[in-house]
């Protein structure tokens, strides 16, 4: 990387700057919890803002070291951030739409819709109407009176058992980050479990959700 300061007449301290803060990898950190999390978890509204914003420093700085005749290992050093920055963001964004997609109906009646921001709310609210007209014309239209819901098998269901739900059983590997001391999972027939910083383990989702909520337990 260049030195701080200027190259042929080109300003670095802002990029240098931008490289000393850690919001590429809390970003990285936001996308590997999503990726993991069964549910689709709280937006990141500030980071993707900042990550946006450092995106584009990220591009100006390359292309005017490309203008000005900087050495070309340090403009494909600086291209290299800047593709893994726009790689963590792009895919971080993919795949919340991806889980708005497959969960659209269940977040839209439950808390999960305020987790969503406001672009995505849109989306979701489209995909929803648009998925609502379609199964009306091509299939429900067609059904007998009782089994026209688009959430319910029949009006005799108690629930809206047609519609996809996050699966909180599943197991994830999870690493503490601190020592967080015994803890009682709620499937472990009331056996503690002892969380110390650094330790690995395998458990349920849902027992650690409150965990990962606070920051107290990183997915991995």
């Amino acid at each position: 990387m260049a030195s701080a300061g200027s190259e042929d007449g080109v300003p670095i301290d802002d990029y240098e700057s931008l490289i000393g803060t850690t919001d590429v990898e809390l970003l990285k950190k936001a996308w590997r919890h999503e990726k993991v999390a069964p549910e689709i978890l709280r937006f990141e509204t500030s980071l993707v803002q900042r990550s946006r914003e450092q995106i584009q420093l990220m591009e100006e700085t390359v292309e005017e070291f490309a203008q000005s005749g900087v050495d070309p290992l340090t403009v494909s050093l600086y291209q290299m951030d800047l593709d893994r920055a726009q790689f963590l963001l792009r895919s971080y964004l993919r795949v919340r739409l991806q889980k708005i997609e497959k969960y659209m109906f269940y977040i839209l009646k439950t808390d999960l819709w305020n987790r969503l921001s406001e672009q995505e709310q849109k989306f979701a609210k489209r995909c929803t109407d648009d998925m609502g007209k379609h199964l009306d014309q091509s299939v429900l239209s067609k059904l007998p009176e009782g089994y026209k819901s688009i959430l319910k098998q029949s009006t005799a269901s108690e629930n809206d058992d047609m519609i996809p739900e996050p699966k909180l059983g599943t197991f994830v590997i999870c690493r503490s980050n601190g020592d967080i001391g015994t803890f009682e999972l709620d499937d472990s027939d009331g056996v503690p479990l002892e969380l110390l910083v650094g330790d690995l383990n395998i458990l349920r989702y849902k027992s650690i959700k409150p965990l990962v909520e606070s920051g107290q337990v990183d997915l991995v």
